[in-house]
């Protein structure tokens, strides 16, 4: 797989978890593709932390008209029926658990579930911006990314990077599998044929548990 053809094939396994209304919050990367591949008959409302609530994608006929940015400064467009608010009232929503879904990016997540993926020390980043609020107050926490960075693993046993929440994730889509949080530790769900078991235990840091019902990500 080329670097495009992971991101879409992850995007498309992410939209599989979403459920027609559900109020999803997308972060920037793999997670802004995921609208593309909803299944027939699921619609969501985008909601986008800096006030908007039904997101829409932006057109090249619409483009030079619109004056509106998304949380990642992003132009936006808005779907029928959508809404603009003020800061207070987005995070009230994301706060008051009204987002059922948010699905970010990740520089690591550990076995215990927490994130990191806001700084690296030493480099220019864009900031949190409201990721640590997302992890907290949403329903679900899905974490999209690609299984290595260079060759090295992100999920590891422990974080090395700052803290954006601690063990506030609930499932981790990436090329390789799907994992998800359980008393246990982190049990992966779902592989990719692609990949044997033992290779995606190779590229993650952390212990995987093994499902005795394991499924192939691919329909």
């Amino acid at each position: 797989m080329d670097k495009n053809e992971i991101k879409a094939f992850i995007a498309k396994r992410v939209a599989k978890e979403l459920k027609d209304g559900d109020v999803v919050n997308l972060g920037i990367g793999i997670p802004s593709l995921v609208p593309n591949y909803l299944p027939e008959g699921v619609h969501v409302i985008l909601q986008s932390e800096n006030g908007i609530l039904g997101t829409a994608p932006v057109t090249d006929e619409t483009r030079d008209a619109i004056h509106v940015v998304d949380a990642g400064g992003n132009p936006a467009g808005a779907a029928p029926g959508a809404c603009y608010i003020d800061s207070a009232t987005s995070f009230a929503l994301i706060r008051g658990g009204h987002v059922d879904a948010t699905i970010l990016g990740g520089l690591e997540v550990d076995e215990e579930m927490s994130l990191s993926n806001w700084l690296i020390p030493g480099k220019r980043m864009p900031g949190m911006g409201g990721a640590m609020d997302l992890l907290v107050g949403a329903k679900t926490v899905i974490v999209a990314m690609e299984h290595t960075a260079k060759g090295k693993p992100k999920i590891l046993k422990k974080c090395n990077l700052p803290y954006t929440a601690v063990r506030c994730v609930h499932k981790i889509i990436t090329e390789m599998g799907v994992m998800v949080a359980s008393p246990d530790g982190l049990v992966l769900t779902e592989y990719n044929p692609e990949f044997t078991i033992e290779e995606i235990q190779a590229a993650t840091d952390a212990n995987l548990i093994i499902a005795p019902n394991i499924i192939p990500m691919v329909d």
